[in-house]
């Protein structure tokens, strides 16, 4: 298995089947999951088909602003496909959400690069795009989305020197996982709701985006939490999480003015019966104090035996500060912003 955290490679896997591990500086252009050496917990091959239906991938695509919130997700778990869109009115608190699924995730098809290509959710009804592309040297990310109930058109550019959290973690003995995430973005575009147009880019919305893919643990679990937006005259993102990508390197961060920032590992401590009271949210290096106030949740559960889901993705507001090293604080006042419980069985 390779090593390598200071350069960032074309391709994931390499010649061998084997990951680069690591935290890099960039976007790795092609993640070739299954050319992936792949074998059981006891050092056999996994055969074609099995690796297929290993193999997880999943995207995502968030805008934040004080009027609106968005989320929008595409997950490929071979067993099935699945799509959801919300959008939470945060001056009416009306939570309007959608959720499709296709066995054998036979409408849905993903890009393996998170900087070219398209994934692609297609339904009767239903229509959802999240693209990736490189232009003059920026990576724009945009979402699409086409429905009688609503329409969204967002666009994010990442312009140097912006880096995104680019990692790939071990996950148990035989797997891993690859994460790209990206927060406090400038958003642009439009969402049609019902009777209304708002134009994102006027009401000052941010975004944040997540590509992941890998051989994750047959069970999983994890807390995250992000936010985009501005405070202090100043564009602030955090993607802070708990579980998943914590196998030698984790996936915490911060961003200030497009800057990433390392956090290290994170405590969530909330009440697990009632996910609407207040989470606090904090780093073992006292960079991140926050306490987090839901103000709605979209939750998927499924139990199908074999696949098995209990997903709660909250959204509401974040309060308290950070403290990045070397920097003046910044406090955060009423930011609105995500947080999860996720438990899969797949």
């Amino acid at each position: 298995m390779k090593h390598d955290d200071t350069a960032t490679p074309d391709q994931l896997i390499d010649a061998t089947g084997a990951p680069h591990w690591g935290i890099f500086p960039g976007s790795v252009t092609c993640i070739n999951g299954l050319q992936a050496d792949y074998r059981n917990a006891l050092g056999a091959v996994v055969p074609g088909w099995r690796k297929r239906f290993n193999y997880k991938q999943f995207q995502y695509f968030g805008v934040i602003s004080d009027q609106v919130l968005i989320g929008c997700a595409l997950a490929d778990t071979a067993w099935l496909g699945l799509a959801f869109v919300y959008v939470f009115d945060a001056r009416s608190q009306k939570l309007q959400e959608y959720t499709w699924r296709s066995p054998l995730s036979r409408a849905l098809q993903l890009s393996d690069s998170p900087c070219e290509g398209e994934s692609r959710f297609q339904q009767r009804g239903i229509d959802i795009r999240l693209g990736y592309r490189r232009d003059n040297g920026v990576l724009v990310k945009t979402l699409q989305v086409d429905s009688k109930a609503l329409s969204v058109n967002a666009q994010m550019v990442e312009s140097p020197p912006f880096a995104p959290m680019s990692l790939c973690t071990r996950a148990g003995i035989n797997g891993w996982v690859y994460a790209n995430k990206v927060a406090g973005m400038p958003v642009s575009g439009e969402l049609r709701l019902e009777q209304e147009v708002l134009d994102l880019g006027t009401i000052g919305a941010c975004g944040h985006h997540d590509f992941s893919a890998g051989f994750m643990r047959r069970e999983t679990f994890w807390n995250w939490a992000c936010f985009s937006g501005r405070q202090q005259g100043q564009l602030v993102g955090i993607n802070l999480s708990c579980g998943v990508n914590e196998t030698s390197y984790t996936e915490n961060c911060l961003w200030l003015n497009g800057e990433l920032i390392k956090v290290d590992t994170v405590r969530f401590d909330y009440n697990r019966d009632d996910l609407m009271q207040p989470w606090k949210v904090d780093s073992l290096d006292g960079q991140v104090e926050l306490t987090f106030v839901p103000q709605g949740n979209h939750k998927e559960k499924m139990n199908l035996g074999l696949f098995a889901s209990n997903f709660n993705q909250l959204f509401g507001q974040f309060q308290g500060v950070l403290r990045p090293t070397g920097r003046e604080p910044v406090e955060i006042k009423q930011l609105n912003g995500f947080v999860e419980e996720q438990y899969a069985k797949w």
